[in-house]
């Protein structure tokens, strides 16, 4: 069974920064392409930010220039960097990833979610 956990979130006041963590646990598992999400309340959950095994990076319009993402395949990691942060980047943020497992081939895998605030 494979599990993600995301960790890094809180309070953060406008214009500050907070970086997310998003780490796979489990048994012989390969991860392929990983993903930021997020969710605001009263609305649907929606993509911020990719990047895959080899690292090729893509963001959303409403983040470019303000957050980035990276990993470490070494220990099956990812990160989202969130710099210059606006109250409309209040959300619950969620981990995805595209991984493969002898049992059940690949699928999709989502983290548990983690809040993100920010407010003066």
């Amino acid at each position: 069974q494979v599990q993600l956990v995301e960790s890094g979130g809180g309070l953060a006041q406008p214009g500050r920064s907070l970086t997310l963590s998003c780490a796979a646990s489990g048994r012989a598992f390969v991860i392929n392409d990983m993903a930021w999400y997020r969710q605001a309340p009263w609305k649907e959950r929606e993509l911020v930010g990719t990047i895959s095994k080899s690292g090729t990076i893509n963001v959303v319009d409403s983040v470019k220039g303000r957050f980035s993402l990276s990993r470490d395949n070494a220990n099956n990691a990812m990160y989202l960097q969130m710099n210059s942060l606006k109250p409309e980047d209040t959300a619950v943020y969620y981990c995805n990833a595209n991984i493969w497992t002898m049992s059940q081939g690949s699928r999709a895998y989502w983290g548990q979610g983690t809040q993100v605030t920010v407010s003066s």
